[in-house]
Formats: C-alpha cells, structure tokens, sequence
C-alpha cells in the first residue's frame, strides 16, 4: 500500500523506538478497513490521517484490536512523516481527534504533542496489584495511582531499575486489573539517577501486551513525578530496556507558578 509508512517513534541514538504504522490520505477508508489494515500490519497502535473541517489534521489510532482516543508515538509518527514527505514544515500544527483537537509542535530534530493537563485520579492500595506482577518491590515513598493526559493508566511506582527490568507480568490479571479501574493499562516505572524515570508499560486489554515507548504514559508520568516526586519543567523519560528497544521520551511541562498549564512529548522518530 503506497499511503502505508512504518515508522519509529522516540528512538534513542537513532536505536529503538516503538513502532507505529502511518496510513496517508485515509478519507476512503472505512472504520473496518482501518482496523483490517492496524490488525495485519501488528504494531501496537496505526495512525490514519484524514481531512478536518476543524483542525489542520484528523487523525484516528487503532491498535489490532480496536480503536483508541489517542496515541503518542503514532502521533510522533504522523507529523515525521508528513515533513519527510514536505507536506508541513516546522511549525505549530492542530489534529483533531476523539480525545479532543491537540497540537503539534514540529522541530528540525523532533516532534512534540500537546496532550491534556493532568487528571489525577484515584491512589490505588499495592494489595489490589499484587498478583499482576512477580518479583516487585514498591517503592518506599511514591504510591500507585490513576493519572491521565488522554489516556487514564494506573502508574506504579517501584524500587528500583533492577526490579523494574526483572517484573514477570500475569497479563490476565493485568487485563482484570484494567478493567476493574477503567484504564488502558499500567505504567510500572523506577526513578532513575542518570534520568528522571525508566519504565515499563503494559495493555494487554488493547492488545498491547508491552510496549517500548509509550507518548500518552510519559506525559501522565512527567506530571506525577512533578506533583509527588520533584518540580522540574522538562523531564527525560527511558523505556523499552527490557525488550533491547531502547527508546527516549521528554516532556515539557508549561508552568504557571507551581500548576501545569500543558503537557508536551516528543522526541525523534525515524521512517523503517
């Protein structure tokens, strides 16, 4: 398909990433033809790019199994793509999707979404984890809790990158876990010393059983660690360690006094 382009979003030294289909030009394609084309190519999230009568882009995500109100990387995704084809230059641009119209902010180097200020929602008790994961260790101080930018995760803090990179998940149990809370999933993560988090992220519930680098989570992560963790404005987030797809996030947090007025992420993206 000559509109298709796979693409890797937040590589590392040009390394990694997470991997996100690009579909241009998509306005004759129906819903069912999206999800057939998401399912055969199998990366966690497409993108499909369409006219809006209310923004400069639509732009709708479907993982293999079904749609989702948005994505990060395949976000990223789109707008590299449409440089390297000469379709936008640098510049601020809008998409229009079902978590509402968000910009986009293009560079020389990299790509960065606008996403919703944070939404924090419940603290989740460790017991009601327990069996969703083998070998962890929580983290003394930072507790479990429902955070959103766009997508509602639970984020789980941990003890430490040694505990973190060795989690054996019980995806059926993850599964129950998100549906029990209504998320998409959760984010396991550690403070780190050379950044300010790796993690892990896991959404067996979309059919994304892991995932190496993951736009939405990062953003909704940035924004706990500024509230309970340390107040900074831009943050530099790893993930993908674990499955030897090392991939590189930041965020940008717009501040007004101590409140966050708006999330960005963003980071390389490479066409395969």
């Amino acid at each position: 398909m000559d509109n298709l382009y796979r693409v890797s979003s937040f590589t590392y030294q040009s390394l990694g990433g997470n991997k996100a289909g690009v579909y241009i030009n998509a306005d004759d394609l129906s819903e069912k033809d999206m999800q057939k084309i998401a399912k055969d190519l199998g990366y966690s999230e497409t993108a499909f790019v369409l006219k809006s009568d209310v923004a400069d882009f639509k732009v709708r995500f479907f993982t293999p199994l079904s749609e989702v109100d948005l994505c990060g990387h395949a976000t990223i995704a789109t707008f590299h793509v449409l440089k390297e084809l000469k379709m936008i230059k640098n510049g601020i641009y809008t998409q229009e999707t079902k978590a509402g119209i968000l910009k986009i902010n293009v560079l020389d180097s990299e790509i960065y979404m606008q996403q919703k200020n944070p939404i924090y929602g419940d603290t989740i008790d460790h017991k009601a984890l327990l069996k969703c994961f083998k070998h962890i260790e929580y983290h003394e101080d930072l507790k479990p809790m429902i955070v959103s930018t766009g997508l509602k995760e639970i984020f789980l803090p941990v003890k430490n990158n040694d505990i973190l990179n060795h989690l054996v998940p019980n995806f059926e149990e993850i599964k129950q876990i998100s549906k029990r809370y209504n998320c998409i999933g959760i984010h396991v993560f550690a403070v780190d010393d050379k950044v300010d988090a790796c993690g892990r992220n896991f959404a067996p519930l979309v059919g994304i059983n892991e995932e190496s680098a993951t736009g939405t989570s990062n953003g909704a992560l940035a924004s706990y660690l500024f509230k309970f963790h340390h107040q900074k404005q831009n943050y530099v987030l790893r993930q993908g360690y674990s499955m030897n797809l090392p991939s590189e996030i930041k965020v940008t947090l717009v501040l007004k006094e101590e409140d966050i007025q708006s999330v960005w992420v963003g980071g390389m993206a490479q066409i395969l």
